[in-house]
């Protein structure tokens, strides 16, 4: 699990560092510096992957853009030569300097600086002055990567870092329409691979499934989507499909409770588009191939907020369970803080807003007993949040 990152110079954060939990909620106004925050994740986890380019950072989820717009520029500030990157685990640490000429941009970032710590021990140091003959745009510790165990504390910190993505998912793709750009295990990073992951998770027909974990899984999967009373990924040919709608290889098929029998089988495509967003995070958490450090953009997208609270509170709920990941997530849905239970200090919330001279803050919420007695007699989180109490609200 990553405990720290630090980011200097990359868009609006000038010099952020924070302290991570196992579940980190990232609340503030559009335009804060949350999505920064997550694609400074993926620059860095390019960069332990040994290039960064468009190609590894659209695999990661990171947005494209010019140099210019990646290195921080404030009026107020010079600019710095690099952005910097680190990350933190228990016992190790990878850190990065990275550039890219401004004027005249290249394919591939270069490596300015690295450096790998295990403990007091430098595994893998770079930089200028050891006038190493190293080709700059490949990473020295990707190199030196392959020598070390894989359950070392650098092994695991680079293994986890290499693997990270941002999701994003979107109702078009996650419904078939279009194609997504990125199929990355386990469902794409917009969605494209639903079906394929919901029948990974669950097998075709749930209900009849032995394993009591499964079972008890897909019955609370129902309880947030209480207008079906069974879901499953089949073939396209088991439910009622438009000609029009392009055919995967597996296709979701809900009962809907309420419609006469016979009648009475959705696929996607005609799904509320809650429930696809509910899938979504039920088997991105739960499926074997999920990177054990991932991130979601807007994960409480195009839902109702109650149903937003209730999922928070769910995933919450499986990913204290586990050891084997790690979530960062960013919402702008106030009811997601009722999900959130605070109490316990693996979940982490985190308020993201920008100064008076533009420079993102990101400021951990300690949430107080004395506030959250007050939610339980009445004054929810999210109440207190929207009156300003912990900061992240957009200033109109």
């Amino acid at each position: 699990m990553l405990n720290t990152i630090k980011v200097e110079a990359f868009k609006s954060l000038e010099k952020v560092e924070i302290n991570l939990g196992r579940v980190n909620v990232f609340i503030g106004a559009n335009g804060s510096g949350k999505s920064n925050l997550l694609e400074a994740i993926g620059v860095l986890s390019a960069a332990a992957n040994g290039r960064v380019d468009d190609e590894a950072l659209s695999r990661r989820g990171v947005r494209l853009g010019l140099p210019v717009l990646y290195k921080s520029s404030f009026k107020s500030s010079r600019q710095p030569k690099e952005i910097r990157f680190t990350a933190f685990n228990e016992g190790s640490s990878y850190a990065v300097g990275l550039f890219n000429p401004l004027d005249k941009p290249e394919p591939a970032w270069r490596f300015k600086t690295e450096r790998l710590m295990e403990g007091k021990n430098k595994l893998v140091g770079r930089s200028q002055r050891l006038k190493l003959r190293l080709d700059p745009t490949s990473g020295y510790t990707a190199l030196k990567a392959v020598e070390l165990p894989e359950e070392s504390l650098a092994g695991r910190l680079l293994k986890e870092l290499r693997q990270f993505a941002i999701f994003a998912p979107d109702t078009t793709t996650l419904r078939g329409l279009d194609t997504d750009s990125q199929s990355r295990e386990p469902v794409g990073l917009r969605g494209g691979r639903l079906a394929e992951a919901v029948n990974s998770v669950f097998g075709r027909l749930p209900l009849l499934h032995h394993d009591h974990t499964v079972r008890e899984l897909y019955e609370s999967l129902l309880d947030l989507i209480d207008w079906a009373d069974f879901l499953a990924a089949t073939s396209p040919d088991s439910v009622p499909v438009s000609k029009n709608i392009p055919q995967p290889t597996r296709i979701l098929r809900f009962r809907d409770r309420f419609m006469a029998k016979g009648r009475n089988f959705l696929s996607g495509y005609d799904a509320s588009e809650g429930a696809l967003y509910v899938l979504f995070m039920t088997v991105l958490v739960h499926h074997r191939e999920s990177p054990p450090v991932l991130a979601v953009d807007n994960f409480d997208h195009a839902l109702n907020p109650r149903l937003a609270k209730a999922l928070t509170r769910k995933v919450c709920d499986w990913m204290i369970t586990r050891q084997d990941r790690q979530l960062l997530l960013t919402s702008h849905n106030p009811l997601v803080l009722d999900g959130l239970p605070l109490r316990n200090d693996a979940v982490r919330l985190f308020t993201v807003e920008r100064s008076h001279r533009g420079k993102t803050v990101v400021r951990r919420v300690e949430v107080s007993e004395e506030l959250l007695d007050m939610a339980d007699q009445g004054v929810p989180l999210s109440q207190q949040w929207v009156m300003g109490t912990f900061g992240g609200v957009p200033n109109i």
